[in-house]
């Protein structure tokens, strides 16, 4: 054989060599590029959300990943759900917060709308909160059967008896409202018959009796502004105000957009139930959301309620409510946000 033709097997057999390495090696790149092996540090930080090998949530971290709009709740709440340090294990809710305002954030994008230092929406934003976590009591202290509705539990006051319901939580929270600002005169509410109770009446030292079909005042004591006082009234109140009364001293809200910290979802009736606004926020656009507190019965602790729509939000948005409006332990069947007159 001649050197030359020695020279062109040799030539070919490393071709052939070549191409195959080409053909085995390949398929291993393509898989270490798809799934990368993680590295010391990764592999020591425990299981990674959603299964993506890294230290960080996804977004930006890999190709075409992206980052989550402000209008994407869904996505934004995803991403940051392995940092929640809540017990609800929702993104907004911060374990450390104490009031409403500290305890629930906004979704991203949104802020909380401008509210006057002595409003409603300022006295609400800035009630303390039971420890994150807490559960929902009922008067007698009896833990209330489905813990899985409320995201936080409000400090207010609750009696001993069985008497404080929804409407009476809604009417207590505005009475206490006003008691704060010194506006005795502003509580007053409407019995299930029509008869008004006024608490300056009451603290002037008049008290209401039973009168044939209705009620009636006396005047029985001296000036007495005291808390015991006040509570005396309030149960006079609970006992015979209902969600018929709420309706009586309120007015219909004809646009939801309209909707604000105060507002109630009212459904009427023997039984009825009622919720209210206890917050509201918007985005840039004109975009609203808000948060809804409720009592219920038996009478219990008033809280925070979860979004069913949303399970890492508990915000609700206003262009996602539509009727039947579903709360996390009622349904609104027909449109009912109404606006108390107090």
């Amino acid at each position: 054989m001649t050197e030359n033709k020695v020279i062109g097997m040799a030539c070919l057999l490393g071709a052939v060599v070549l191409i195959l390495m080409i053909i085995v090696i390949r398929p291993f790149s393509r898989f270490e590029e798809q799934y990368p092996i993680a590295d010391a540090s990764a592999a020591s930080g425990g299981a990674v959300s959603g299964g993506a090998v890294g230290t960080g949530s996804g977004a930006g971290d890999t190709p075409g990943s992206g980052n989550s709009s402000g209008s994407d709740a869904g996505s934004s709440a995803d991403a940051s759900a392995a940092t929640s340090d809540s017990a609800t294990g929702i993104p907004l809710v911060h374990a450390s917060g104490n009031t409403l305002e500290t305890r629930v954030s906004t979704p991203e994008g949104f802020t909380r709308t401008k509210e006057d230092k002595k409003s409603l929406g300022t006295f609400l934003r800035e009630y303390k909160l039971a420890k994150d976590g807490a559960p929902v009591h009922l008067y007698n202290k009896e833990l209330k059967s489905n813990q899985d509705a409320h995201v936080a539990v409000f400090k207010l006051p609750l009696e001993k008896e069985d008497l404080q319901q929804c409407a009476d939580s809604v009417m207590r929270v505005y009475a206490e409202y006003f008691r704060a600002k010194d506006e005795a005169s502003r509580i007053s509410f409407s019995l299930t018959d029509g008869f008004k109770a006024n608490y300056q009446s009451w603290r002037d030292g008049m008290r209401i009796i039973e009168s044939g079909d209705s009620f009636e005042y006396v005047d029985r004591a001296e000036f007495d502004g005291s808390d015991a006082t006040f509570k005396k009234f309030m149960r006079i109140v609970f006992a015979y105000a209902g969600t018929y009364s709420l309706e009586t001293d309120s007015k219909k809200v004809k646009k939801i957009s309209d909707i604000r910290i105060g507002d109630i979802f009212l459904n009427s009736g023997s039984p009825g139930h009622v919720v209210m606004v206890v917050d509201t926020c918007e985005d840039s656009s004109g975009r609203k959301a808000f948060l809804l507190a409720q009592g219920y019965m038996p009478a219990q602790q008033f809280h925070l309620l979860k979004n069913p729509a949303h399970e890492d939000d508990p915000w609700y948005y206003v262009d996602e409510v539509s009727f039947p409006f579903k709360t996390p332990e009622y349904t609104f069947e027909k449109k009912c946000l109404r606006r108390p007159t107090y």
